[in-house]
């Protein structure tokens, strides 16, 4: 456990260096055996040990001497109901925090949109940080999708790994930017269903080696 606690310190601090999170936001999982491992609520990962990252069941136990994030219900819930997530992360990048706040879904303007898994990423509804009413919403928002906007809040995705759900996350926040800076000029040209289509197949074999 002391290396997977080790990863999960490594990623939540590159979180920060990549600009997704600043100070104690935001919050980390991954998968371990019959629960995940969690970053602790309101310690800056720069002075986190692998001793403070505590374990949690999905039954809510927990093991460690920390209290988990204050978001855990929607790790545990993730975990619980969508079997191929690895890792959980939760940040408040600037861009995903605009367009939340916005309470505005990311539409098709560029294929990549595709890699969450439909045709928009959507923005969930409104809950207080922390609760379970906000776990639920969160989970409406990613029915079909790996990653969605919490309303008011931040962005919320999750991969098979560690390193995918930050790749993930680096490229969320590059999708709201662009999509953010292509509002500024005007109303972005969306693609239309049918291309949409195409794209989300071609994205069934996207990151494998071989014939595309």
């Amino acid at each position: 456990m002391l290396e997977r606690q080790s990863e999960l310190i490594a990623t939540a601090r590159a979180m920060a260096a990549a600009g997704l999170n600043r100070g104690t936001a935001g919050n980390l999982s991954v998968r371990h055996g019959e629960g995940f491992l969690i970053t602790p609520t309101g310690m800056d990962y720069a002075d986190l040990e692998p001793a403070d990252i505590p374990w949690m069941g999905l039954d809510g136990r927990v093991e460690g001497r920390r209290e988990p994030s204050s978001e855990w219900r929607f790790h545990r819930d993730i975990y619980a109901t969508r079997p191929e997530a690895g890792a959980i992360l939760h940040a408040h990048a600037p861009f995903a925090v605009s367009l939340a706040c916005l309470r505005r879904e990311i539409p098709p303007f560029h294929y990549m949109i595709a890699r969450f898994g439909g045709d928009t990423v959507r923005c969930s509804a409104y809950a207080l940080f922390g609760t379970q009413a906000l776990s639920e919403a969160a989970l409406a928002a990613l029915e079909g999708r790996s990653a969605c906007l919490l309303a008011n809040h931040g962005m919320l995705v999750f991969g098979k790994t560690l390193k995918q759900a930050l790749d993930l996350g680096i490229e969320l926040e590059a999708l709201c930017e662009q999509y953010w800076r292509a509002c500024q000029l005007g109303e972005p040209v969306l693609l239309n269903p049918k291309e949409m289509a195409a794209v989300l197949e071609r994205f069934k074999g996207y990151g494998q080696q071989g014939k595309q």
